[in-house]
């Protein structure tokens, strides 16, 4: 069988939608119900855990590279803007919170971030907003850093500088 050019390659860092970013380890090939399927394997080390992708399902999930410096440049942008909460029930905001959360689309997760943030003189955040903002958090913080080849703390750091800057 023909070895096929893919996107990714081991030890490339992709961004699966629903867990965020991991890295390719391998690409094997696994017989499945009499047919041979190619396989992206896909750690993320955090959550220890490991994805096994067939590779010509990687659209259909929503798999991507990392972002370019220049999204996250405007992912950084859309963290200065002011919150934008509507005033829908919070089961109906929290229901699009997560599908932003899960898009895989920095931008969105950026969105969600700059929404949930509070400032230690604003009032409590209810648990699950809390949930839902460091969700979010950690995945634009693991974005930031792969993309910027830092470590999650000196991303985490400029996050919460742009964040606290903008309430000043």
């Amino acid at each position: 069988m023909a070895k096929k050019k893919h996107e990714f390659k081991p030890n490339d860092f992709v961004v699966y939608p629903a867990h965020g970013v991991g890295k390719v380890v391998a690409i094997e090939e696994e017989e499945v119900a009499g047919f041979a399927l190619e396989l992206f394997v896909i750690a993320f080390e955090k959550d220890k855990m490991t994805l096994r992708v067939p590779t010509n399902k990687v659209s259909d999930v929503g798999m991507r590279a990392l972002a370019t410096p220049d999204v996250v440049s405007n992912a950084m942008k859309t963290l200065r803007g002011k919150a934008k909460v509507k005033k829908a029930m919070w089961s109906r905001r929290a229901q699009e919170y997560e599908q932003k959360i899960n898009s895989g689309d920095l931008i969105a997760i950026a969105e969600v971030v700059r929404d949930l943030h509070r400032q230690d003189d604003q009032r409590e955040q209810s648990y699950s907003e809390r949930q839902l903002y460091e969700a979010a958090l950690e995945r634009l913080t693991r974005e930031i850093a792969a993309v910027a080849g830092n470590d999650e703390g000196a991303a985490q750091a400029e996050i919460t500088d742009v964040l606290v800057s903008r309430a000043a």
